[in-house]
């Protein structure tokens, strides 16, 4: 029986960036409704889904159960969790808060792989997808249902 001699390498720990940006406005509105709710103890997930008119929509939720590969982080005070599948279509996305007036505000998600997107904000398709425009962002993606854009 022979002994392997291994050569063993530590290295410093560096964190990786969170796939998804969280402003602090947004941060502070999800974390007033989930004090409203009384679920403190929760993480928002955001997530990718298919459907939605241009093939995947955004969603986010609050959750209380982490699931394996999902990422989990902390921006400005919120948990947050993506699963890996949602990574890939969201990496280096960037989730604000923009409050219209005194009674509305809306959530917003600009994302950076996204080759089009439709007028709700809701809606989009992927660079991954491919497509006339896919090489370049476009805020215009046909009509929805929801948003009533045509």
């Amino acid at each position: 029986m022979t002994l392997l001699d291994q050569n063993i390498q530590l290295r410093e720990f560096v964190p990786v960036a969170p796939a998804v940006n969280i402003t602090p406005a947004a941060a502070e509105r999800l974390l007033a409704m989930m004090a409203e709710r009384d679920i403190s103890d929760y993480a928002l997930r955001v997530f990718v889904s298919g459907g939605g008119c241009s093939g995947l929509q955004y969603g986010m939720t609050f959750d209380n159960e982490a699931r394996d590969g999902d990422a989990n982080w902390e921006a400005h005070g919120l948990k947050v969790m993506l699963d890996p599948i949602s990574a890939r279509y969201l990496d280096g996305a960037v989730i604000s808060f923009q409050q219209d007036n005194m009674l509305q505000g809306a959530f917003k998600i600009d994302n950076p792989n996204a080759a089009s997107s439709c007028g709700c904000g809701h809606s989009f398709r992927s660079k991954e997808e491919g497509g006339a425009d896919a090489d370049e962002y476009s805020n215009s993606g046909g009509g929805c249902g929801s948003c009533g854009n045509a």
